[in-house]
């Protein structure tokens, strides 16, 4: 697998096949927001939507910016992973 950054989106492919991938427009100057996570049904649950995660968070951090999320998966894992209290934050983003 490869993992591809562009400017506010993270790529996974197999054998030159998108299979994944991750967005997080820049919302105001410095904060991304992680919007989207998707993942191809037959390559779920293999951890792959977790690096997605963790790879958009460690871009967003080298280019200085803060981190926020909408995409259900990625509050759930910076909860699980980072410590953020996502309290009553409204979870609208499916893996898809």
């Amino acid at each position: 697998m490869e993992y591809i950054t562009y400017k506010n989106r993270i790529a996974v492919t197999e054998n030159g096949e998108e299979v994944g991938e991750v967005t997080f427009p820049e919302s105001e100057k410095g904060v991304y927001v992680i919007n989207h996570t998707y993942v191809d049904d037959r390559l779920r649950g293999q951890g792959i939507a977790s690096k997605l995660v963790r790879r958009a968070v460690k871009e967003i951090e080298r280019r200085g910016g803060r981190v926020e999320a909408t995409c259900s998966y990625a509050l759930l894992w910076l909860a699980r992973h980072r410590g953020y209290d996502i309290g009553d934050t409204p979870l609208s983003c499916p893996i898809n």
